[in-house]
Parts: structure tokens; sequence; C-alpha cells
């Protein structure tokens, strides 16, 4: 099995040190380095504890050798387009969610920075975790099968306040939401 730690990490642009200290309980940025490179066996307590500390499930930091995997081979810098040093492997949007469930929202008509054909993959977060999605754009259950969409404004008590992408909108008001999606990734098709 190959561990992803590295490539996981580095596209979160973390260092090693902070890694280590977001551990809980907080380890050494060289114990993170060895068990990168395999100098150090990556148990499940190990695995268990890097992923909390990287925000992904646990199962998200090993692959089969046999698998195929996009690899990130390249980035697009100041300069233009650069090759990478050697390619690593690349996050899907499902390696994100830390064991949190994703829904996705097919986008059907072009709204502020969202197009026509998008697909925005959102992570489902408790309502009272609502203060960390401050503004982000989320999606938010209503009554009757309904759903509200938009940048998360405020949220006092059971309140939560949406401002819609659109321009000139109103403010959208949900009272006792049973969950909040936020907006983690865009994929879109060129």
């Amino acid at each position: 099995m190959i561990n992803r730690i590295r490539d996981i990490r580095k596209q979160k642009g973390l260092t090693l040190a902070e890694v280590a200290a977001a551990c809980s309980p907080p380890t050494t940025a060289q114990t993170i380095g060895r068990l990168e490179t395999g100098m150090r066996n990556l148990s499940i307590k190990w695995m268990d504890r890097i992923a909390a500390a990287l925000g992904v499930d646990p199962d998200t930091l090993v692959r089969s050798e046999s698998s195929d995997h996009p690899q990130v081979i390249a980035r697009l810098g100041q300069k233009g387009a650069d090759a990478l040093e050697s390619g690593r492997d690349a996050l899907l949007p499902s390696d994100f969610s830390a064991g949190q469930p994703l829904v996705v929202m097919a986008i059907e008509h072009s709204q502020g920075e969202y197009r026509a054909g998008d697909q925005l993959w959102l992570r489902q977060i408790a309502p009272e975790d609502a203060q960390q999605a401050i503004n982000r754009d989320v999606l938010v259950p209503r009554k009757g099968g309904r759903f509200a969409f938009g940048r998360l404004i405020d949220r006092q008590g059971s309140l939560i306040g949406l401002l819609p992408p659109g321009a000139g909108e109103r403010q959208i008001v949900v009272d006792s939401p049973e969950w909040i999606a936020v907006a983690d990734m865009v994929v879109r098709r060129l």
C-alpha cells in the first residue's frame, strides 16, 4: 500500500509542522515526515490521527499500488504552466468529506460565479456548526422539500440568513434547518 499523506498535505497547503500540531495529541514534524515516506509504519491509530488533522477520511490516506489514480502533473502560476518535479495524486471531491455526508447541486442556470453545467459539491454540517460557514455558499433544506442557496451571512439562534447569488436578491431566512451543506468544490466541464 502507498500512503498519500504528502499529496494530501501539499494539496491543502500545510507544512509537516502544521499537520503535527493539528494531531491529537500533537506530535513532531519529524514523525509525520517518517510516516509520509514509509520509514515508519502507518498504523490504524496513526491513520486516524493524521486523517483528523488533515480533515479527510482515514481511507483516503492509503491506496492500492495497482489502482490508477488521477495525477497532478502541472501547476498554473503567475508566469504560466509549470511541470511539477514529480506527479502526485489528485484529490477527488469525495476525499475532502472527512466522513461527513456529501451532496451535489447541479447548476442549470448561471448565477453569480456559477455557470450552467457546473456541479457544486457540498459537505453537510450540523446547524449548530453554522458559525464555521459564515461568508461561504451553503445549501439549506426548507419545509416542503424545497431548498435555499446563498452566502451564509447570519446565524441567530435557530435562524439562518442567506444572501442569494443573483444581483439585487433579498436575504432568505430559514428557521431550524435539519442540516447545512457548505460548498467545497465546483466541478466544471470545459
